[in-house]
């Protein structure tokens, strides 16, 4: 019978210990499979983070514009304006796609500040030209860009002057329709008021249509989402003047003072014209042998007025 002594047992052991090449690899193999799946669910969450936040900010974007542009259309500045200049609407394409333009004056506070350099302040006007145009985008063919002119104050044309605002980068059309009748079959017109002399005050309505294309956040993510996430989104808005407001560009209200007569001498002290009771003494205003409470008529000739109508300035009824 062989015994080992003690020394040579824990030798033994250690010679024995450890993993194999082989254990190792399957433990490599497993845990590869791991780090895949691991990067595939962080890539798979990572897009679609990106493709949520793209289709929430088109959806935001149409909507904050649109917006913006009846915001400033509610607020619409007629008062002793040129007919020809209250609104304006040009039919344009740029890049083959609709960039339609709009202006006019609003009574809105104006969105930028000027600064007034001699009394070292900034300003904000209450009454601006704006402008909504569009140009071709110089990084990418097939968009337009979206800007919002603002001038400072009213001036002779909606369309001289001003400084631009970025409103969006990705714009697939900004189609604008025009309604001289607000029944259904009225037939649209693609401009108002560009030089047509037929054409003056405010349409009926006006039908604005706005296509936005949803944007990749990164540049390699341009093919992944252009079979399915890459579409176009449309948003359209419907604005109606009211017909007071329409009627009340035609007849312009004309400030008018009144052309009062000056009141006639008359006796002051004696027989003629006083008191029957008291003579010399005049009777009181109102009264028997006395003035008018109030002074000559002058629509009544017989209490010393001129007695001729002052013209209407309006225009409307008889006199």
């Amino acid at each position: 019978m062989k015994f080992r002594s003690p020394l040579r047992r824990v030798a033994s052991a250690r010679k024995d210990a450890g993993f194999s090449l082989v254990e190792i690899l399957v433990v490599m193999l497993i845990m590869s499979g791991i780090l895949v799946t691991i990067t595939q669910l962080l890539n798979g969450a990572r897009t679609t983070r990106d493709q949520i936040h793209n289709i929430q900010e088109t959806q935001l974007a149409g909507p904050a514009i649109l917006d913006r542009v009846e915001r400033d259309l509610r607020g619409l500045f007629t008062y002793d304006r040129n007919p020809f200049e209250l609104l304006r609407v040009r039919d344009r394409v740029s890049a083959g796609l609709d960039a339609d333009s709009l202006e006019f004056v609003t009574a809105n506070t104006a969105l930028m500040v000027t600064e007034d350099i001699a009394r070292h302040q900034f300003l904000r006007p209450d009454y601006v030209a704006v402008g909504y145009v569009l140009r071709a985008n110089p990084a990418l063919d097939d968009f337009l860009e979206m800007y919002r002119r603002e001038s400072f104050g009213i001036g002779e044309s909606v369309a001289e002057g001003g400084r631009y605002g970025f409103l969006h980068d990705r714009i697939r059309g900004f189609d604008i329709k025009v309604f001289e009748d607000d029944g259904p079959d009225a037939d649209p017109l693609d401009d108002w008021c560009d030089g047509d002399r037929d054409q003056k005050g405010l349409p009926a309505r006006i039908e604005i249509t706005l296509s936005l294309e949803l944007s990749p956040r990164l540049v390699e993510e341009q093919s992944a989402i252009a079979l399915t996430e890459r579409r176009l989104l449309q948003y359209r808005r419907i604005i109606r003047f009211p017909e007071n407001l329409r009627h009340g560009t035609t007849v312009q209200p004309v400030a008018l003072i009144p052309d009062i007569q000056k009141p006639a001498d008359g006796p002051i002290g004696g027989d003629v014209g006083g008191d029957p009771g008291q003579p010399g003494i005049p009777g009181a205003p109102g009264q028997p042998g006395g003035p008018p409470a109030f002074g000559p008529d002058p629509f009544n000739p017989s209490s010393g007025g001129g007695g001729a109508i002052p013209p209407n300035p309006f225009g409307i009824g008889g006199g």
